[in-house]
């Protein structure tokens, strides 16, 4: 086990437990980076402004710098500090907030869903996808295409992808873009009226962030929702509880982003450590919400937790700005699912391939 397999293992939550008794804040020999564990290190990484989110000399992946995913990329608020990242957030973090529960729970319920493998996986990867883009002002039939195309765009984020799979996501990449220009003369939407009325950069910034947008519900809500599915697979009783608590604790105690990374740009020190400009630090979220500091009986599951505490949506200046909204979906998403009649008890499920996410993927096993 290492700090990054730890990601799609069954069960990493004792490995992680280790990690903070070691210090909460250590060096990794075997991959040559910085581990936070602790929720004090988690903290003290993600509000220090000498940690970025993208190495000074790579700002854009060398992989895909030389086509649109690339230009997507490099625009995208989650992957800039500074201006190039205020700029977008401060337009679209507050028109997301503005969004309603119940038009969300009625765009969720639009949906088929069938009783199925390919159903279920349709539930948890293209319905989130396809909720926003109707929020946005896409038609039903293009909200269909927008979230198959950000299923092939999303590829161009991770580094386990072929080169079949980044070439894909260029094309992806462009398509996306000629929905989105279109959009933004067509469409008056509320929510797209509320972040057009915000944005103060150019137009190839706002199409970025919006098809960002789609990318961060793509998988993200998808293991949020698969995530909520497990912790019901092993708690019937759980069953007919509220939703919106259930969810709540899931994202905190097995979240669908278990890490992320920061980049040190100036020498500093964190958590009483000194850290070198170049080097990099592996911030395990998941662990964090697992810290006792953090919340008390951290390794059990309490639907009723008092201040509950967590970092999956991360912290300070790059915290999630669609963090309601994505709770919402995941929501929704799960009560269709069970409204549905899927049989739980009948899941089996591996993780998706990931360096950082938690994404269950589902089949059903034979009585």
């Amino acid at each position: 086990m290492d700090p990054i397999i730890a990601a799609t293992h069954a069960d990493p939550y004792p490995y992680y437990a280790e990690l903070r008794a070691q210090g909460g804040f250590t060096f990794h020999h075997g991959l040559k980076l910085w581990v936070a564990s602790s929720a004090r290190a988690v903290c003290a990484v993600l509000a220090h402004a000498n940690c970025r989110v993208r190495p000074t000399q790579e700002p854009v992946p060398k992989a895909i710098a030389s086509g649109m995913a690339g230009n997507v990329f490099g625009q995208l608020m989650r992957m800039n500090d500074g201006e190039r990242q205020r700029c977008p957030r401060s337009a679209i973090a507050p028109a997301l907030e503005r969004v309603y529960a119940a038009q969300v729970r009625a765009l969720v319920a639009a949906r088929l869903i069938t009783v199925n493998t390919d159903g279920l996986y349709k539930a948890l990867f293209r319905g989130p996808v396809c909720v926003v883009a109707a929020l946005l002002g896409f038609t039903p039939a293009q909200g269909r295409a927008i979230s198959e195309l950000t299923g092939d765009f999303v590829a161009c984020l991770s580094p386990l992808s072929n080169d079949l799979q980044l070439t894909a996501a260029h094309s992806a990449a462009e398509q996306l873009r000629g929905y989105f220009i279109e959009l933004l003369t067509e469409a008056d939407s509320a929510l797209l009226t509320a972040i057009k009325q915000r944005f103060e950069g150019d137009e190839e910034t706002l199409i970025a962030n919006l098809i960002g947008l789609c990318s961060q519900t793509h998988e993200a809500t998808a293991g949020l929702i698969g995530n909520a599915l497990v912790a019901l697979r092993r708690q019937p009783e759980w069953r007919g509880a509220s939703m919106d608590t259930l969810l709540a604790e899931v994202q905190r105690f097995d979240p669908s982003v278990q890490n992320t990374r920061r980049f040190v740009v100036e020498a500093c020190e964190i958590d009483g450590v000194r850290v070198e400009a170049g080097d990099v630090i592996l911030v395990l979220l998941a662990s964090a919400n697992r810290d006792p500091a953090l919340n008390e009986q951290p390794d059990a599951f309490l639907l009723e937790r008092t201040n509950r505490r967590s970092f999956s949506f991360g912290s300070g200046r790059h915290q999630c700005p669609g963090e309601l909204l994505a709770m919402e979906i995941a929501s929704a998403t799960v009560r269709e699912i069970l409204d549905h009649g899927v049989n739980l008890d009948r899941l089996a499920w591996h993780y998706r391939p990931s360096l950082n996410g938690r994404i269950p993927m589902f089949s059903f096993v034979c009585d």
